[in-house]
């Protein structure tokens, strides 16, 4: 009998105004153990050539330079079909503002090998700074709701023990993704730009078959929100993660329920009766905040965000090739 050859992992990390938190995130990425496995970066339209200066520092890495910044879907889609191009058993999506373990790469492959309906993994990801607390031990899916609850979210990694490898959806923050799962579910949906886009992309991939499954020895440290924070008069985030949100949950929740036509419906269809009020009344109650908080660009970013993720007509994820 043939013997099932040895994974080949692509590494994908998409850059956009991160130079110091890509710099660190490829310098962990030097000490990984595994040796079958290439970073490809994507830088998508930085202000400051950081592509370039990166690939001088780093000249293991390809590097591919977006005109435009693609989003995070977008960005990490142009790597992903470079990835498939070049014949990558697996592709990792990794978040530029993470810091890996030597050995975390291994653990997720070993996790990846062990049953082969697994089409995702996910590492145990810790905060960066309090690296005793958990950002992300994988997700769960709240069907009546269409609620996507993050497992473990900021407990004390000496408080939490997860109750099963089983998770509902990956992160894209960090998720080894098999070829076959991609080929049979499609690409990320361009459509999200960021946010939400991993949460459907795992419920495509399950309705396809494939597992995901959490590799809860294998480590990833996550500054979270790096791309997204920046000081100002209306907060740390910025309007546009609101928008993002807002809209995207809508999406979500229309994909579930009623598709656009040519849209085959996911697993994990809502109670619109109660998924619609749940959300709609969540996000009023933002708006209501901003509002005595004097945070209009906010407050019209939701707005914004509500009525597009109710009426703009929904995308269909791109296929490779």
């Amino acid at each position: 009998m043939a013997s099932t050859p040895d994974p080949s992992v692509a590494i994908i990390l998409v850059n956009w105004n991160g130079y110091a938190f890509t710099k660190a995130c490829l310098s962990s990425l030097r000490e990984v153990n595994t040796p079958d496995f290439t970073v490809i970066l994507v830088d998508n339209d930085s202000q400051k050539p950081e592509g370039e200066t990166l690939k001088k520092e780093f000249p293991e890495i390809l590097l591919i330079q977006n005109p435009n910044n693609l989003g995070f879907s977008g960005g990490n889609n142009v790597g992903i079909r470079k990835a498939l191009d070049m014949g990558f058993s697996h592709v990792l999506l990794l978040n530029n503002d993470t810091e890996v373990e030597p050995d975390f790469l291994e653990k997720m492959l070993h996790v990846q090998q062990s049953e082969a309906s697994t089409g995702v993994i996910q590492p145990m990801i810790y905060f960066l700074g309090e690296k005793e607390k958990i950002w992300s031990a994988g997700g769960k899916w709240i069907s009546t709701y269409a609620r996507a609850k993050t497992l473990g979210d900021r407990k004390n990694v000496d408080d939490y023990s997860p109750s099963t490898d089983k998770l509902d959806w990956a992160t894209g923050c960090a998720m080894l993704v098999s070829r076959e799962a991609i080929l049979a579910a499609g690409l990320l949906n361009e459509q999200y730009f960021a946010y939400f886009e991993d949460v459907e992309w795992s419920l495509r991939i399950r309705q396809k078959g494939f597992e995901i499954k959490l590799a809860s020895d294998a480590t990833v440290y996550h500054e979270a929100g790096a791309s997204s924070k920046k000081k100002g008069p209306e907060g740390t985030l910025s309007a546009n993660v609101f928008y993002w949100n807002v809209r995207n949950q809508f999406f979500l929740l229309r994909g579930l329920n009623k598709p656009s036509k040519g849209l085959e419906p996911l697993e994990g269809s809502p109670n619109e009766f109660i998924a619609y009020p749940y959300h709609l009344g969540k996000f009023l109650l933002w708006m209501c905040y901003f509002l005595l908080r004097g945070r209009f660009k906010k407050l019209n970013a939701v707005a914004r965000g509500i009525k597009e993720g109710l009426s703009d007509p929904l995308k269909p994820a791109p296929e490779w090739p």
